[in-house]
């Protein structure tokens, strides 16, 4: 018992002596302050303030399918029992919306970006090519939808989920984008109304 009673006097002086350099590196103000709330965050872009849900969804369409309802900006991944996941999207801006029904062709983690040639039309100061990576305008994962120049990509912008910004891509939050990659495989129904 006297073992323990010593072993534990000793810790907590260990304690106390480990812990004394730091305190002097304080200087007379104490410990510390908390860091503001923006300094505790990574260069992590900030998640959706849509937050995605599985919801009641009775419709014709196969566990697997994603629908895509432009003018709710809502994605709907079809699962089994009347259910989907819902997630929030941004969509096509006036001109650029458009309705059809196609497949997932392929999908790829961390995509470069190569605009493509009437998007470099109108914005000539976009770069040719941009390497994968947290800067890109395709997020972290994008699925390519067979027959069309359009992707359902993440975002490096998620304050535009919900909004109609886009050039015609399907814009998920990185989050939201990752999880759906998981779930659709290549060769996945993509329906898209307006």
């Amino acid at each position: 018992m006297r073992r323990i009673a010593r072993l534990a006097a000793a810790l907590t002086a260990g304690a106390i002596v480990l812990s004394a350099p730091a305190a002097f590196a304080w200087g007379r103000g104490g410990p510390p302050s908390p860091s503001p709330p923006w300094a505790l965050q990574s260069d992590r872009p900030l998640a959706s303030p849509i937050p995605r849900q599985t919801v009641g969804f009775d419709s014709p369409y196969a566990p697997g399918t994603i629908i895509i309802n432009t003018s709710e900006r809502r994605l709907y991944f079809v699962l089994p029992g009347r259910q989907a996941l819902r997630y929030g999207v941004g969509v096509g801006r006036p001109g650029f919306t458009w309705a059809g029904v196609s497949y997932v062709a392929n999908k790829r983690e961390w995509p470069d970006w190569t605009p493509p040639a009437q998007m470099l039309l109108r914005r000539p100061d976009l770069p040719r090519h941009m390497v994968g990576g947290i800067d890109n305008p395709l997020g972290a994962r994008a699925l390519y939808i067979a027959g069309t120049l359009y992707r359902i990509h993440g975002s490096n912008e998620p304050d535009t989920i919900g909004q109609a910004v886009s050039s015609g891509c399907i814009r998920m939050t990185n989050d939201d984008v990752i999880d759906l990659y998981g779930r659709a495989n290549v060769g996945a129904r993509v329906v898209v109304l307006r």
